[in-house]
């Protein structure tokens, strides 16, 4: 049970990691630091795209149009956060309060 949970709280670390990674690549993509018809860069950027996007496409779906603005992977990462700290390290591993 131990390793499970091991196992899970390192794919979630990790995915927080690449939903940084994706907000920061959208980031350079916009301000046009990061040009896209750059081979390497495009699959960067569809890699990222598509492994965040079925995470952040049922938050979308929920959250209000705010125009331009997209809160979708500041809600995912605080998900994931309060899933590592909370639900795992405390219930999983048997530190609750």
């Amino acid at each position: 049970m131990w390793s499970l949970l091991s196992l899970i709280r390192l794919i979630l670390q990790i995915y927080s990691w690449i939903i940084i990674a994706a907000a920061v690549m959208s980031w350079l993509v916009a301000f046009g630091v990061l040009n896209v018809r750059n081979q390497f860069i495009r699959m960067v950027v569809d890699v990222l795209y598509r492994l965040t996007e079925p995470v952040l496409r049922p938050i979308r779906k929920m959250l209000p149009n705010l125009g331009g603005l997209s809160i979708s992977r500041r809600l995912s990462f605080m998900l994931i956060i309060f899933l590592l700290d909370h639900l795992i390290v405390e219930y999983g591993f048997g530190l609750g309060r």
